[in-house]
């Protein structure tokens, strides 16, 4: 039950949250932990590209673990379920075809893009931002900027179950709604935050503003499984990328930009990617 369509934002939210978490775990022992640690006898720019090779390694053998001790699927290893009959034989090139000529799916990349792909980019840009604006030490700033990522404690899964409960009720519709809310909320707190005038003041308005970007994410896989469900791999996969290319662009504005020119520009494409929630259209479910 737990992979079915009903309560697909619940869990999809949970398990994509824990994960981002990781964000706000990386910032914090990175920051406060090994970056002071390495410093000694390195210059500050030194010492911090050899940090990074610390998340690299752990990464890597994360994912030889994850080869070997993990399904395929919820539902069991490709090559078991194609020999019982339980997965339809389906090309991959198919499936992507199929996924991409769909325009929901690339309404939700531009929406994941502005979220997810605003966490991507305040993990980076919200410690230049306290060092910035607040005259923050390095490492004190990179501990408030790991707030951001800790929301996803419980903030994404807030998100998808909220758009479990008002599907029950309202169906497409009020998924819909929360989500083009979500994303206005956002917007607008992003305008808010950048003009922040206090360290305190900040750090409240980042937790809000994180709360409401992780539920955001939340809400758009409770409605990816919706959109053509026998190619849904293929549609979260194009959404997903939404999210790492709303973080390409962002960046590059955050690189290019005064940094409250840039806060403004995120906020602007934030909150025109609410608007687009009007267009998308759900077959068989009504929007």
């Amino acid at each position: 039950r737990m992979f079915t369509k009903e309560v697909a934002g619940t869990a999809n939210a949970l398990v994509g949250g824990w994960g981002n978490l990781g964000g706000g775990v990386t910032q914090l022992v990175m920051g406060t932990f090994l970056f002071p640690a390495f410093q000694s006898g390195m210059s500050v720019e030194m010492a911090w590209r050899t940090v990074c090779i610390v998340p690299a390694v752990v990464g890597f053998f994360l994912g030889i673990l994850i080869i070997f001790i993990s399904d395929d699927a919820p539902k069991g290893n490709y090559k078991e379920m194609k020999k019982n009959g339980t997965m339809p034989e389906i090309s991959a090139a198919a499936s992507f075809r199929s996924g991409s000529m769909n325009i929901n799916t690339w309404l939700l990349f531009i929406q994941y893009g502005c979220c997810f792909g605003v966490e991507l980019t305040m993990n980076n840009a919200a410690a230049m931002y306290f060092v910035q604006r607040f005259d923050q030490s390095v490492a004190g700033a990179a501990a408030i900027a790991s707030i951001f990522g800790w929301m996803n404690l419980f903030a994404r899964g807030i998100g998808g179950y909220v758009s479990d409960k008002v599907n029950a009720k309202m169906g497409m519709r009020g998924r819909l709604i929360w989500q083009g809310g979500l994303l206005v909320i956002e917007g607008v707190l992003i305008f808010i935050f950048a003009n922040s005038n206090s360290l305190a003041g900040a750090i409240v308005l980042m937790v809000i503003f994180s709360t409401v970007v992780q539920a955001a994410e939340g809400s758009t896989y409770g409605i990816v499984p919706y959109v053509n469900p026998p190619v849904t791999g293929s549609i979260a996969g194009v959404v997903g990328a939404g999210g790492n290319v709303g973080a390409v662009c962002f960046g590059l504005g955050f690189r290019q930009m005064d940094t409250l020119k840039a806060f403004y520009l995120m906020g602007g494409c934030v909150l025109a990617s609410g608007i687009l929630t009007a267009f998308v259209s759900i077959k068989g479910h009504r929007g």
